[in-house]
């Protein structure tokens, strides 16, 4: 909240109205915070990193889900095919007995 409006001159001077990290950076560096400068960066980064892992496995975790449906479905689809069969067999069985 301290550094709103500061911060808001930069995403404006961006041509932006959404503000983002670096516009908060920046204003605090303006402000005379840089002490919390590089500390703030560095939780920042970890921040992404582990966003970006969740993202990643979350991907991964869909993936497999997709594939194991697929196997199932394709499964599912050879059980038909086997029934189809067998009662295609058993319609010429019948027919040969008739």
């Amino acid at each position: 909240v301290l550094f709103s409006p500061s911060a808001n001159n930069f995403a404006m001077k961006g041509k932006r109205k959404t503000l983002n990290a670096g516009d908060v950076l920046s204003a605090m560096e303006e402000m005379e915070f840089q002490r919390f400068v590089a500390p703030l960066k560095e939780s920042l980064e970890v921040y992404r990193r582990e966003q970006k892992g969740k993202k990643e496995a979350r991907k991964d975790k869909d993936k497999k889900a997709d594939s194991e449906e697929q196997d199932k479905s394709r499964e599912e689809e050879n059980d038909d095919d086997d029934e189809r069969i067998e009662e295609e067999e058993q319609n010429d069985e019948e027919e040969v007995d008739n």
